[in-house]
């Protein structure tokens, strides 16, 4: 079972979240931010639910809690609603900057494209030994906040989260991405780079074996018994983020 408000925070944080490493990471991305002559800030507030700023321009983009300074900004009246937007069922209708559809229907729909492209490729794609380790390094980052944003909202997550103690969880794969579980008072909060004194710490061997485990080929009780899925540390924290990331595939499946 998922909920929509929970799958919402998802679509928000980590799923569009995740332009700001595709904006970093990729060349087709950054060659359709190029041509931004100035930065354009656009904002989702959905009703009862998430709201945050993304900001574009010429170098990168980056995401911000909150609607309240931007050039466009699109209300949506509930989060089942936000979730066909990212579904591609609804169309968004922004109430300020009409002035500036043309990025959202050219520049920010590219993106999303691209986006959608690494995020659910086909097998042929994958195939590219480039393109391969590019969708899985965005899968993981999408992944690392969605875990934050089940702990907080999910009530499954919720209740693996309140048997947390506070600190850090390195998440990360080795010799590629790492990120920040960070608990504070059961509350999770994902910084996408490795801290700097974990209590805990989850490590894949491999983008190969990450890529694997994302997209359910393999079992993460049976790598962690065979070494391949590092875990080290405060064991009670690895255990629960480990119940928490068997959520996070029915929410982005």
């Amino acid at each position: 079972m998922t909920d929509s408000k929970t799958l919402a925070y998802i679509n928000m944080y980590a799923v569009l979240g995740t332009l700001e490493n595709l904006c970093e990471l990729d060349d087709k991305a950054r060659e359709i931010i190029s041509g931004l002559k100035k930065p354009v800030s656009l904002a989702f507030e959905v009703k009862d639910g998430p709201a945050a700023t993304i900001t574009f321009s010429s170098k990168g983009c980056r995401m911000e809690d909150g609607a309240n300074a931007c050039d466009i900004k699109i209300p949506v009246s509930s989060c089942e609603k936000f979730n066909k937007i990212i579904d591609g069922e609804v169309t968004p209708v922004p109430s300020k900057g009409f002035s500036k559809i043309g990025f959202l229907l050219k520049t920010f729909t590219a993106l999303t494209d691209r986006l959608t492209e690494l995020m659910r490729p086909d097998e042929e794609a994958l195939k590219d030994p480039d393109f391969f380790e590019l969708s899985t390094v965005l899968t993981f980052y999408t992944i690392s906040v969605a875990l934050s944003q089940i702990g907080n909202k999910d009530a499954i997550g919720q209740a693996s989260a309140s048997y947390m103690v506070d600190g850090d969880i390195a998440f990360s794969i080795k010799n590629g991405p790492a990120a920040t579980v960070r608990v504070k008072d059961h509350h999770l909060v994902t910084i996408k780079k490795a801290p700097e004194n974990p209590r805990a710490i989850m490590q894949f061997d491999s983008i190969q074996l990450a890529n694997d485990l994302f997209n359910g080929k393999i079992n993460s009780l049976e790598c962690v018994g065979r070494g391949t899925v590092e875990i080290r540390g405060m064991l009670s924290m690895a255990d629960n983020m480990n119940r928490i990331l068997d959520r996070v595939a029915l929410y982005l499946a």
